[in-house]
């Protein structure tokens, strides 16, 4: 699995003519999984993982940086609380949602500005569960170039994890988009991820659901309300 996934960046790098790869590290397991198979593929010279604290939690950035040393790749915070700041000041007010939704879109506008600086790819973190389920933001962490791991749910990459050597503190940690205080993705999504694995497992494999009916049309309705993530904008064709 590791090495089929490695092959496969390092395909995508040399077929965009790229020069190498750029990504988010938010201090959870995706991001760590990804960044130790981009510095697999590419070599670590040629990763560069970008911290972007944006009235995060302190725990995370700690954790970023821990798994950046361990890789020794090379890498740059840029500070992004202001700048939201600055924009919820110019905004009207709205919902939780739009607050939320607009920090993965500066994240990622940072992202694309280093791609072009270096010439390099923007490497996701998203995971299959998280595709699948829709549990991303809309061109904010999904508006990339590649998904290296969006082919295994999250116990496939929690496995992997473990194999590359991530810590075990950040394997084990609740996985969160560090939306605001306490929050996770599990609490949000009102779903553990173990469950929602399941399901999503059964439903591609047409088996029989072990999980209870309310649960099961949970993920139904959200595979159902993301569609519109997974796909490009749809076109009047005249």
């Amino acid at each position: 699995m590791k090495d089929k996934i490695v092959v496969w960046i390092r395909k995508q790098v040399k077929e965009a003519n790229a020069q190498g790869i750029v990504l988010g590290l938010s201090g959870g397991i995706d991001s760590a999984v990804v960044c130790a198979l981009a510095k697999e593929a590419v070599g670590k010279e040629n990763v560069l993982g970008l911290f972007m604290p944006c009235q995060s939690q302190a725990q995370d950035i700690k954790d970023a940086k821990i798994v950046a040393g361990k890789l020794k790749v090379r890498t740059k915070t840029v500070d992004l609380s202001g700048i939201y700041g600055s924009f919820l000041k110019v905004l009207p007010k709205a919902s939780n949602l739009a607050y939320a939704n607009l920090r993965p879109r500066l994240r990622m506008t940072v992202l694309y500005y280093f791609a072009n600086k270096f010439n390099y790819l923007v490497c996701g973190t998203g995971n299959k569960s998280e595709l699948m389920a829709g549990y991303f933001t809309k061109y904010g962490d999904g508006g990339v170039d590649i998904l290296p791991i969006a082919g295994l749910l999250k116990k496939d990459v929690r496995l992997l994890a473990k194999e590359l050597g991530i810590p075990g503190h950040i394997i084990t940690k609740a996985p969160t988009a560090g939306l605001w205080p306490g929050q996770t993705d599990e609490g949000e999504m009102g779903i553990t991820y173990n469950e929602l694995d399941d399901i999503l497992y059964r439903l591609e494999h047409r088996q029989k659901q072990r999980a209870g009916k309310e649960k099961v049309a949970k993920v139904k309705s959200m595979i159902a309300r993301s569609g519109h993530k997974r796909n490009m904008p749809a076109i009047c064709n005249l």
